[in-house]
């Protein structure tokens, strides 16, 4: 018992610290968008390098911030009824779904993604575009890792709802309160 809390403290932590890294990635995003369109109205120009790294900063923060997402409960879901639902039944619904969806998903990702990622990697795959960015194979290879990550907080809500479930803790769901330290 006191190792899957052990897991599920350190998973947690793992993907907010990753959460908060992300969302410093999205504040860049912000500011190459920012200078590729003043680029664009005032100067009339662009840069393919630039758009590419658009999409790279975009790719990455999505496939990162997954974990984060399902770790704080903002993943996509149809809520109708699950708000509706006990503590039990959601843990139910949790369990069920991480166990038969979520779970085979992320493998199948990862098993097929990274073989995808290792052939660019050893290529040393760059941007096939003229003024395009070099080492995609980076972008590639955060398909696999994002996945990683996201299998990782899977496995942190499959025991959590286990634990609600089976030992009948209740604090496993709570809302998440920041720390202090960084409010």
């Amino acid at each position: 018992m006191k190792l899957i809390q052990l897991y599920i403290r350190w998973v947690n932590q793992l993907n907010e610290w990753l959460g908060r890294l992300t969302a410093w990635l999205t504040t860049g995003l912000v500011l190459v968008v920012c200078i590729d369109v003043l680029r664009r109205y005032l100067f009339k120009a662009t840069s393919v390098a630039v758009i590419e790294l658009e999409w790279y900063l975009f790719s990455i923060i999505f496939l990162l911030a997954a974990g984060y997402s399902l770790k704080h409960d903002q993943h996509v879901r149809v809520d109708v009824f699950y708000t509706r639902m006990s503590l039990k039944r959601k843990a139910w619904v949790n369990f069920l779904g991480t166990l038969i969806f979520l779970i085979p998903f992320c493998i199948v990702v990862i098993y097929t993604s990274y073989k995808f990622a290792w052939v660019s990697w050893q290529l040393n795959e760059a941007s096939p575009n003229p003024g395009g960015l070099p080492a995609t194979y980076l972008i590639k290879a955060m398909i696999p890792l994002g996945f990683v990550f996201l299998l990782l907080q899977a496995f942190s809500l499959l025991f959590s709802s286990g634990l609600v479930i089976f030992a009948n803790q209740t604090d496993i769901f709570a809302p998440h309160k920041p720390d202090e330290s960084h409010v």
